[in-house]
């Protein structure tokens, strides 16, 4: 029976290195995201490499459009088999001191409440049938404080704390979930940066389903960074999907 994987927040460098890695094995492929002419485009470049791939247009932020957009995708390739959350953050990046109520929860809509409306939606069906898998995706502010990240840091940290919670209370239920901590920019050609390679490393997980987390990345690189520029402003770096 052919399996499917959704990529909820998916863009044209990590989620469609996840795209392609579970596509390539055989999964048809479900993609949500804001912008249609965009999925469009993923959607006929998955087609190219052979890959079955359907999508639905949704801001992962309105949890109705959500909910209807993975149903659509359910109804349209089956039963669920993977579910894969991975939307860049929008909106503004705040410091430490700046950061208010009203940007904290931008992050916490898009990051940990969409996350959990995901999850929410296809996890029955996973319990009912005894096996699913579950991979949400966080940045490096989840693990390592960074001022200059600081509400998206509180979001990422609570999305990563929910998966490790996940994973041990459902793996006893027959449902893997992991997390997956992207410690560097998503970069064609950038070694284990690359979108393959890192689509790569999640197949792995859903395959041998022995860990919790994956970091892709350094992070005491990453710390050194936040060490250097306390208190001089953020970093002249680029910013990873899913920081």
């Amino acid at each position: 029976m052919v399996k499917t994987l959704v990529v909820v927040g998916a863009g044209p460098g990590l989620g469609m290195g996840v795209a392609r890695a579970f596509g390539l094995q055989g999964f048809q492929v479900g993609l949500i995201a804001r912008t249609k002419e965009k999925l469009d485009t993923l959607v006929s470049e998955l087609a190219e490499l052979g890959i079955t791939a359907a999508a639905f247009a949704a801001d992962i932020r309105d949890r109705d459009a959500l909910t209807t957009a993975l149903a659509a995708i359910r109804d349209m390739l089956g039963p669920i088999d993977v579910l894969e959350y991975s939307p860049s953050p929008t909106g503004p990046i705040t410091h430490a001191a700046q950061t208010t109520a009203d940007s904290v929860t931008a992050q916490f809509e898009l990051h940990v409440l969409g996350a959990v409306t995901a999850v929410r939606q296809v996890l029955p069906e996973m319990l009912a049938r005894g096996d699913g898998t579950l991979l949400l995706t966080t940045g490096v502010s989840s693990t390592v404080p960074a001022p200059f990240l600081a509400n998206v840091g509180m979001a990422m940290a609570s999305l990563r704390n929910w998966a490790h919670t996940l994973h041990a209370e459902l793996k006893p239920q027959g449902i893997y979930a992991g997390t997956v901590t992207i410690a560097s920019g998503v970069i064609p050609g950038g070694g284990e940066a690359d979108p393959d390679a890192i689509g790569a490393r999640y197949y792995s997980m859903y395959q041998q389903r022995n860990r919790v987390e994956e970091v892709i990345g350094d992070l005491d690189a990453f710390r050194s960074l936040v060490a250097q520029t306390s208190g001089r402003g953020s970093p002249a770096i680029p910013i990873s999907p899913a920081s």
